[in-house]
């Protein structure tokens, strides 16, 4: 069973926050887990040097501290709350936070639209999901989220490629799954198919890797001891992704991340785009 007793939400205040902090409330009733709110004054907003400037820096501190104080008391009433600001660069300091803390799960929005959008956009995101050694939850979609006691996990998706880290993955996907008494789908995707023009292709050939795909899922499935459904398909990873996603109506994609690998079709190659197209919250593992 998955155990995600320490969650960290990295908040900028943003609408996208309040969307992501009912998934935040959501997982954290579930599993009974403590959440950090953790709020980043960036010393980059501020060019340092000048008295007046580093009193506007510490005006802005000071703002923010009393801002968080109140944030989401009532939505997370009843839950282990921790509030926490801290100075310098926002991704630093979410990953040194995490890792001091022995967080189980980073939450945060894909993008932010408040103060510091310019590092929830792209940058932060990226950075976070690089050097972060927990997993890490994102989603691009909370402009309607549906509120906590509604949100629903029936449909986990398990994007694997196959490489040194679709082991780990697996498992945290099933567990997850699993608490969550939730259906998981297997995914691999070929991507032979998009690699050359049509008139190029040996159909035989694409269909022959399809073919050897699922019987390597097949194989790991049965050497982990995982029963799932999987599905292997032909394209590219992440609009693949995204059709399967759709199709089977996940509420939850789960995938590896971590250095890129070599040769074609390694999803880590593909996880930004995945992350970016995916019409459900993800977690890279």
């Amino acid at each position: 069973m998955v155990r995600i007793r320490k969650i960290l939400f990295p908040v900028d205040f943003s609408a996208n926050c309040l969307g992501a902090s009912h998934y935040v409330e959501n997982l954290a009733r579930h599993f009974q887990a403590e959440v950090t709110l953790l709020n980043v004054v960036s010393q980059n907003d501020y060019l340092m040097g000048t008295l007046a400037l580093e009193e506007t820096y510490k005006a802005a501190s000071d703002a923010a501290r009393k801002q968080l104080s109140g944030y989401l008391t009532g939505q997370f009433q009843n839950l282990d709350v921790k509030r926490t600001v801290a100075d310098g660069d926002p991704a630093t300091r979410i990953i040194e936070y995490s890792k001091q803390d022995g967080t189980d799960l980073i939450m945060m929005p894909t993008y932010g639209l408040g103060p510091f959008r310019r590092f929830i956009l792209g940058s932060m995101t990226a950075k976070v999901l690089h050097d972060a050694v927990c997993p890490v939850w994102t989603d691009v979609h909370l402009e309607n989220t549906p509120d906590p006691e509604e949100i629903a996990v029936r449909k986990v998706l398990c994007a694997i490629d196959l490489g040194e880290q679709s082991e780990g993955t697996l498992r945290w996907a099933e567990a997850f799954a699993m608490s969550y008494d939730a259906e998981l789908v297997v995914l691999h995707a070929v991507p032979a198919a998009e690699t050359r023009p049509a008139r190029y292709l040996d159909r035989d050939l694409v269909q022959s890797l399809i073919i050897d795909a699922e019987a390597e899922v097949g194989s790991l499935l049965q050497r982990l001891g995982i029963e799932a459904r999987f599905v292997v398909e032909g394209g590219e990873p992440a609009k693949v992704a995204r059709a399967v996603a759709d199709r089977e109506a996940a509420g939850l994609m789960v995938i590896a991340r971590g250095a890129v690998t070599e040769g074609l079709g390694r999803l880590r190659t593909h996880s930004y785009s995945i992350i970016r197209t995916a019409p459900c919250p993800v977690v890279s593992v």
